[in-house]
């Protein structure tokens, strides 16, 4: 899918793999499979380390590693570093190539600064697991109101005295929510607000325990129909769905029951 200039591409299907990028700005999100053509993205954020999210991390790293290419660098829950580094040590063994990567743990309510127009928040999401979502920022520079009547060799000068005239200003380009109960979205409001955004909505049929599915840490349908008039994102890609159901049984009832602020900009990811 493209929209404004961002390309999103990837798959996800509740326990079976999840991973995504926007190859644009050169970052991907989670690491269940990895598709040959996503090697070249070099920055990847894994929301948590349920199997279907991270399996295809070591097979990334041993392709760079083939390919000559740069080791990527993986940002991922810090209580995983550990863990990932035995995995990685252990492939090593098996695969008798070294297993070059830049693993950086991170927690929620951090910033990461990819580059000088980019940004990566980190907040927290609700799963059974330790896990966060990644909301990126891009920033820009925007000359402050005060100057605006001036012309552009009075801004030089005032900007050759020291003086900065110009503010930062951010603007969210992508939301990523990985796997949460419906909470996730709430304690970290600026997503509703990401001009795309990728979240899950793991279950749709009618009936099912809202308080089983939450303590397991997914979302259903109904709690992004209880949000509707919240969300202002111009595209909500929905994803994750359990297989429990065939995609066009999946399509059938989410089309039947979506609100109409929703459709349109909803795409049901299957």
């Amino acid at each position: 899918m493209v929209h404004h200039g961002l390309t999103v591409e990837g798959y996800s299907r509740a326990a079976v793999q999840t991973y995504w990028r926007v190859p644009e700005l050169k970052i991907g999100f989670d690491l269940g499979a990895q598709p040959w053509s996503f090697m070249t993205t070099p920055n990847w954020f894994v929301s948590h380390t349920h199997l279907d999210h991270i399996a295809a991390l070591p097979v990334l790293v041993a392709r760079r590693r083939m390919m000559k290419m740069e080791p990527p660098t993986i940002y991922l829950p810090a209580d995983a570093v550990d863990g990932v580094n035995q995995l990685l040590r252990a492939y090593q063994r098996l695969d008798r190539g070294r297993m070059n990567v830049n693993l950086v743990g991170i927690e929620p309510g951090v910033e990461i600064q990819l580059s000088r127009e980019l940004v990566v928040q980190t907040f927290p999401t609700r799963h059974t697991i330790p896990s966060m979502g990644f909301l990126v920022w891009e920033r820009r520079r925007k000359l402050k109101p005060e100057y605006h009547d001036l012309t552009g060799d009075q801004i030089r000068d005032i900007r050759l005295s020291g003086v900065e005239v110009s503010a930062e200003i951010r603007l969210p380009k992508v939301a990523y929510m990985g796997d949460t109960a419906p909470a996730g979205l709430d304690d970290f409001p600026e997503i509703y607000r990401a001009q795309i955004l990728i979240l899950e909505m793991t279950f749709v049929a009618p009936g099912e325990r809202a308080s089983v599915i939450h303590k397991f840490g997914h979302t259903h349908l109904d709690d992004l129909i209880a949000r509707a008039d919240r969300f202002e994102n111009e595209v909500i890609i929905a994803s994750h769905f359990s297989t429990r159901l065939h995609p066009d049984q999946i399509q059938r009832i989410v089309d039947r029951r979506l609100p109409d602020s929703l459709r349109g900009r909803m795409k049901i990811w299957l």
